[in-house]
């Protein structure tokens, strides 16, 4: 490939080259300005610096849909979260809207978000919003305008303020504003009666193991939540996603709403295609702890769901609760959630090439392509394209121990501490500089932008 001026090349970055159009070996990516200016293959031109990563690839920057920085130590969060989201090889965060204490739900709040971002992030963010119980939802349009890049609201209430249960009426409210911004509505999937009175169930007979955990929230309360706000959706034709399903039969079920022509979509968390119940609960006890809960004997059906092409895109749920929330004698006493932002891109690699699949194509179209389409933030994210940011994720295909004890977000603590995983982070670049050298976090606090969202892709909706 020829290239007029080519010493204006800030970087250039060798290795295997993941691109939306497939994988180019042997090639670069040239750098000006942070931005994409130039991808091929062969001898690179020359630059400022050039960085060798030959036999690696070279992955769009993953971005993680789904995570919580600021439900443990409030906006301060932000930098511990951001800092793993680099290790991991994730360079765009969609942040989750339940802070503590106070869930953003008003442009001031989004306000000071915005500024502890630009104080604190390692990476970038983009936002979810939400509202409170009694709150108007017209109160999400000033949000929208404001750059929020969809809605997060439960069916469930965790807590009353932080985190509270969107009743029906108001559900519905809610889907005719979002239809008339064009923004998705994602839910927290779980019927509350269901999980309360099988959970006074199973305290009353003493049952409080980490095996009690998916029994007191059942796959009927997860798929009795997900239709009633599937319908509520479809009746005013507003986007409804769910954000995370831990049955197949979910998945199904949001696929024949899409099948029908209305806005539905389904997003993976990667623990469900990872972990069993029954296999790893006694191993990992509260460690593995998450809502909906991990189920028994479901992953291969969830590959198929995955293979299939009806999942929106693949995320961590990355809580960052300290280990001191996970030791509780009873497992209804611990919190849900795990961190997940280091683990989601090998693991999901991991899990690919287990079962024979293009590792590499794979994760670029879940955890980078699919997320930027569905946050409005393609094609200045998501994909190693010219004039898109120069995000890049550098993997090496080789074989390690996960060490938790070693992690960026202060928590020190995983799951997958001790799992052997086939792909490893090397290096990350956020916008043409290297944040992640492998080892240590180089990006200095306040290197991540806030990322507005804008109108989604249509193809994050096509079948």
């Amino acid at each position: 490939m020829t290239i007029a001026d080519s010493s204006a090349f800030d970087l250039v970055v060798r290795g295997d080259v993941v691109t939306p159009g497939g994988i180019i070996a042997n090639g670069w990516v040239g750098v000006r300005d942070g931005v994409i200016a130039a991808i091929g293959d062969g001898a690179p031109p020359s630059a400022r610096d050039i960085h060798d990563h030959s036999d690696k690839f070279l992955m769009p920057g993953a971005i993680d849909g789904q995570v919580h920085a600021c439900s443990w130590r409030g906006l301060d969060g932000i930098a511990s979260t951001t800092r793993s989201a680099l290790a991991g090889g994730v360079t765009t965060i969609v942040d989750m809207p339940y802070d503590d204490p106070n869930p953003l739900t008003s442009v001031p709040l989004l306000e000071l978000k915005q500024a502890a971002i630009a104080r604190q992030a390692h990476c970038d963010v983009a936002l979810y919003g939400t509202i409170s119980g009694s709150q108007d939802p017209a109160d999400i349009i000033a949000l929208a305008e404001a750059g929020i890049c969809a809605i997060k609201i439960s069916s469930f209430e965790n807590h009353p303020a932080r985190f509270p249960r969107i009743r029906s009426n108001q559900m519905l409210d809610l889907f005719e504003v979002a239809r008339t911004i064009g923004i998705p509505v994602g839910l927290h999937n779980e019927d509350q009666d269901i999980v309360e009175a099988r959970t006074a169930r199973l305290k009353a007979e003493g049952i409080d193991g980490i095996l009690a955990h998916s029994p007191s929230r059942p796959v009927a309360a997860e798929m009795s939540a997900t239709a009633h706000f599937l319908e509520l959706a479809a009746s005013v034709d507003a986007h409804a996603h769910i954000v995370h399903l831990s049955a197949p039969r979910g998945f199904d079920l949001v696929e024949t709403y899409a099948e029908q022509g209305f806005q539905a979509t389904s997003e993976m968390c990667v623990h469900y295609l990872l972990l069993d119940d029954e296999r790893d609960g006694e191993r990992l006890g509260a460690l593995m702890k998450v809502n909906p809960p991990i189920r028994s004997g479901v992953t291969d059906a969830l590959w198929e769901r995955l293979e299939a092409g009806i999942i929106a895109f693949v995320s961590s749920d990355h809580s960052g609760w300290p280990i001191e929330r996970k030791q509780a004698a009873s497992i209804f006493g611990v919190s849900a959630g795990v961190p997940g932002l280091e683990t989601l891109v090998p693991g999901f690699m991991t899990g690919c090439a287990e079962r024979g699949l293009d590792a590499a194509a794979l994760t670029a179209r879940y955890i980078a392509e699919n997320p930027a389409k569905f946050f409005g933030l393609w094609p200045r994210k998501g994909g190693i394209m010219v004039g898109a940011d120069a995000d890049i994720t550098v993997m090496a295909r080789e074989t390690y121990w996960f060490d938790a004890s070693k992690t960026h977000d202060e928590l020190n603590w995983s799951p997958f501490d001790g799992d052997e995983f086939s792909f490893r982070v090397t290096s990350t670049y956020l916008r043409g500089v290297l944040g992640y050298d492998g080892t240590a976090i180089l990006a200095e606090p306040g290197s991540g932008r806030f990322c507005p969202g804008g109108p989604i892709a249509p193809q994050t909706l096509a079948r």
